[in-house]
Formats: C-alpha cells, structure tokens, sequence
C-alpha cells in the first residue's frame, strides 16, 4: 500500500512510515487464532464484553492491526489509531470492534470513533478509550505504544447507514460521557454524506442533526474541536448542545456559546420530536433508558429509536 509520508494532526503517528512496513501487520493464522480462541474462552466476568453482547451479530473477519497514533483526549480518556491489515475488513458508522491483546486474555469492546470514509481512505480506524480497571483498558492506558499489535473484529447492531434511496430522515445524537464514541462516529459519516451531496449533487440526502453531549466538565467533553469543526462546516444542517453537570472552572469564550450547565432535559429533546428523526442514544444506563423511555412515552416508533449502553 503505496502513501505519503505526513504528520496526523493530534496523533504522534506518520502514516508513511507505517505504511511501509505494511506487511509485518500480517499475523499468522496461529497467533490470530491463539488471540481469539483463548480470550474468549477465558472472558469469564459477567459485565466482560464478550458476555454482554454474545448473542450481538459479528462479522467473520478478525483483523490484525497496529498502533500507529496515540493521543491523551482527557485526563481519563486516551485514543488510538489502529492501521488495518486486511482489505475486506469494514464497519457501519456507530459499530463497535471485538478488542484482541496479545497477552490480554480478557476481550475489549471499544466503539469505532472514526468515519468509515476514513477506513476507505487510509486503512484506518479511531478508537477512545477511558481508563478503567478492565484489563483491556489498562493495557490501552498502560502497556500500548507504537507498534502494537492487536486484533479487531466488528460488531453491533448500533449504526447509521442509510442507503441513497432511502427517505430523508433528520438526526438527534444523545451522547453522555464516552458515549459519544459511536455518535461521533454518526456524526462523521452524516457530514460526509453531507459533503458528497453538496459535491456530487447525488447520494443519501439527510435532514438536519442535533447533538446533545454531556459530561462532568468542559476537559471531559471528547472531540470538542472535531464537533466544532463540523458545525462551523455545516451551519444549516448540524447543530450541537454541550451540557457540563459539575463545572468548577471558568468555561472558555469559544466555547461558552455552545454550553449549557445542567443535565440534558426531556424538553430539549422533545423539541426535536417528528415523524421523519430517527433518535441514537449512548451513554450510562440510567441515561439511555430514561430518553428511550421519554420518548417511547412521546409516541417516537421505536423503530426510530436506537441505544447503546456501555456500563
């Protein structure tokens, strides 16, 4: 796989170099098979992921990949860029990835961040991953640098993927904490679609999109300047709403037109309630069974209601 050498912004990675040595990511038959078998032979907690979603659809492949990029994106949450070996691996925007660590015999469930137009493009996957006990995440934060090899397969039935013909359908992102993983995921994939209508003037033609995102604080908020970057992209089409619940700090003037201290409220969201929005929810539990329940209460199909929980 021939590509330039350049810097990632955020991510101490250079893609040419890595790209390069793009034929040691092949592990062998042997070592992938080791990875899979035994993690989930030994994956014995009751809340390890691979309990939690063993009756969720998985594809077949089971990727090598490498640790080309590492970032701090908060005080508790670290994100990586992972090259992708084989060609025929691919992911729906807001599925997560089966976590393989050499010598890790527990698996890791972490959501895909990126868009899978990066994917397309680089080979190229983004995950953020907060710092736990668990010991994938502890290896994640502790043990991995550069080079690392893992393995990944996708899955999950939590994504946006709508297909040319489809009906327009408008979008509200309810996110809480690190679970604006797979939403920003979304999120990416609907201002791509948006950008190949507006270059193309074909393609899936998608309505507006809301997104509402809390956390503790403003350093807790995940991808601030990424989330920024697509609302001053797409004034018309994507708009956000950042909640803090426990802010001690001043909040900085280029975000203060975007915050909101307090809770997410089932107001906000019942504002944004029609027939042609479809609603993706992921955060803790109590918060994603309150808003799908609020809304189920507010007549939303619950076909147009889709949530993740992650604790």
């Amino acid at each position: 796989m021939a590509c330039a050498a350049v810097m990632i912004p955020g991510l101490q990675c250079s893609v040419g170099a890595v790209c390069t040595q793009g034929a040691s990511l092949r592990l062998t038959f042997s070592t992938l098979r080791h990875l899979t078998v035994t993690s989930i032979m030994k994956s014995k907690r009751k809340t390890d992921h691979m309990e939690r979603t063993a009756s969720v659809i998985r594809r077949e492949i089971v990727s090598a990949a490498k640790v080309c990029g590492a970032a701090s994106e908060s005080p508790s949450v670290k994100s990586l860029r992972l090259l992708i070996a084989d060609q025929d691996f691919s992911f729906k925007a807001g599925q997560w990835v089966d976590f393989f660590i050499p010598g890790v015999s527990v698996v890791g469930g972490f959501s895909i961040c990126s868009s899978p137009r990066l994917l397309e493009q680089e080979r190229m996957i983004e995950l953020a991953v907060k710092y736990t006990n668990h010991p994938p995440a502890l290896w994640v934060h502790d043990k991995c640098t550069l080079d690392s090899e893992v393995a990944v397969r996708v899955g999950g039935e939590f994504f946006f993927d709508p297909q040319p013909a489809e009906a327009s359908r408008n979008l509200v992102l309810i996110a809480g904490g690190v679970g604006i993983n797979p939403l920003l995921s979304i999120l990416r994939h609907a201002a791509h679609l948006l950008r190949e209508q507006a270059n193309k003037g074909h393609g899936y033609e998608i309505g507006s999109i809301k997104l509402f995102y809390s956390a503790k604080n403003t350093s807790e908020l995940l991808f601030k300047k990424n989330i920024l970057d697509l609302v001053n992209e797409f004034p018309e089409k994507i708009a956000c709403s950042l909640h803090v619940t426990k802010q001690t700090t001043q909040i900085s003037a280029e975000l203060k037109p975007y915050i909101t201290e307090g809770r997410i409220t089932e107001k906000e969201i019942r504002d944004h309630i029609s027939k042609e929005t479809l609603f993706y929810i992921c955060g803790p539990p109590p918060m994603t069974d309150f808003f799908s329940k609020q809304l189920e209460n507010n007549h939303v199909p619950k076909e147009h209601i889709y949530f993740e929980k992650w604790w």
